[in-house]
């Protein structure tokens, strides 16, 4: 049985506290609040965003940015163009200081430039999306860029393991036979970004086949949970992957396991908890009855009579300290949702069982904004986090202080529309070097990777 509690903690107490879950909060909720400066309150930030004379990208003064991959130009590689639609991104240390940056890309069967098929890389030449993998020097310069997985579709966000390999998820559940393809999809697949053929393209079944959007690994014990963006009701799930070998390394997720979908009792939509700091007890975990959906999608399924919980636009994921975050960007009842809202956030703590909704935002709440916003997000040097923007207008990458400041870090300058209906693409893949010096994040359209490097607390 389920019990509620809702604490009288104020959003911007919540904000202030809930380290990770503050920078996931800013998900969904602030498209354009700061659309012309860097300080969003008090001395947060590093100052007003200075226009680039190139038109790329505005940044704080003190700041700089490289061009690292534009879409259409040569791969390092030979293998062929750089492809479209970067999107999910992480960077891994290599040798001697380089740095290796493994790349989504979101290409459905109308992207402009497919990931280039390579010979032990590629799932389905039918498949238009995958990764590629930068090596960079101590300094950004590129040094190689190359293909890391071929022939999946629809590459759109996913995970690092605590091995440094990343999970890249399909967010797509046509299978053989549709949109021209030879083979299902729908899968995760692992990469390793500086020896692909390691990791190969091998799709790992046991983890489900449905709308994948993000992971995180509970370094603890290697259970996956992974958040489902279903786009038509009934909305995605909220899962847990129990691996057969944990923490086994790289190629060890081929081994199989268990997935679980989560129920919450009395809740079968997320989407009806308004109230920040309403914690549920006694989350359970059900078996899904067929991961790879053969005949049923898995959020079609029967778990019996007491139902699932689903939730609209479930992207985000993070682990931090000992719970797991996701996130909800939004949910319009127009569209089969409870209630609506524009942005929540969850944290869900494994050792209790505790389900608690950490931040949520409008329509009724102090916070009401429209649109909503991006779900890439990563650790900033400074403690906090930085967060892409996927809203309408002019795009950013905004940062949140540990101390609940937002301000904007980038603002996008590409504009891909009309003088009188300007269009700018939508930032992707933020992550930080390992060092911490070095800020990489896409750009979605056209796909270009920057390196920004300045004066980071």
């Amino acid at each position: 049985m389920s019990t509620a509690s809702r604490p009288s903690a104020t959003r911007r107490q919540v904000l202030a506290t809930s380290g990770a879950a503050a920078a996931i909060a800013f998900t969904g909720a602030f498209t354009e609040l700061f659309a012309g400066t860097a300080a969003a309150r008090g001395h947060a930030g590093y100052g007003p965003l200075v226009p680039d004379p190139d038109g790329l990208l505005d940044l704080p003064k003190g700041f700089r940015y490289r061009v690292l991959s534009r879409e259409g130009d040569p791969l390092r590689s030979g293998e062929g163009p750089v492809p479209s639609h970067c999107d999910g991104m992480a960077a891994f240390a290599g040798r001697r200081g380089h740095v290796t940056l493994v790349r989504n890309h979101e290409n459905r069967v109308t992207a402009d430039i497919a990931v280039p098929t390579v010979k032990g890389l590629t799932y389905d030449p039918m498949g238009k999306g995958g990764c590629t993998a930068l090596e960079l020097d101590g300094r950004n310069h590129v040094l190689g860029e190359r293909v890391a997985i071929a022939g999946t579709a629809v590459n759109c966000a996913g995970g690092r393991t605590p091995w440094d390999t990343w999970l890249t998820c399909e967010e797509t559940e046509d299978k053989a036979g549709t949109n021209g393809y030879t083979k299902d999809h729908g899968f995760i697949f692992e990469v390793d970004g500086a020896n692909p053929h390691r990791t190969g393209a091998v799709p790992l079944t046991a983890m489900g086949r449905f709308q994948h959007e993000a992971i995180a690994v509970d370094p603890r014990n290697g259970i996956v949970y992974e958040t489902e963006d279903a786009f038509e009701k009934p909305f995605g799930l909220f899962y847990r992957f129990l691996p057969e070998k944990p923490l086994g390394g790289t190629g060890s997720l081929r081994a199989g396991g268990r997935l679980e979908a989560m129920r919450v009792p009395g809740v079968p939509d997320l989407s009806a908890v308004q109230e920040t700091g309403t914690s549920f007890e006694g989350v359970e975990w059900v078996p899904v009855p067929d991961p790879l959906a053969a005949e049923t999608a898995i959020r079609f399924q029967d778990f019996g009579p007491k139902g699932i919980t689903h939730g609209q636009k479930l992207e985000g994921c993070y682990w931090g300290g000992s719970s797991v975050y996701f996130v909800s960007s939004f949910a319009h009842s127009a569209e089969g949702s409870a209630a609506d809202h524009f942005g929540q956030v969850w944290r869900y703590e494994p050792k209790r069982r505790r389900l608690t909704l950490v931040i949520a935002f409008g329509p009724d709440t102090d916070i009401q904004l429209p649109g909503e916003s991006p779900d890439n997000i990563c650790l900033a040097s400074d403690g906090g986090l930085m967060v892409c923007e996927d809203g309408g207008g002019a795009q950013h990458v905004f940062g949140l202080t540990r101390a609940g400041e937002v301000y904007a870090m980038a603002r996008g300058r590409q504009n891909i529309g009309t003088a009188e209906e300007p269009e700018w693409g939508e930032f992707a893949g933020v992550t930080f070097a390992p060092d911490q010096e070095t800020m990489f994040v896409n750009c979605y359209t056209p796909g270009t990777t920057f390196a920004v490097t300045g004066p980071w607390r």
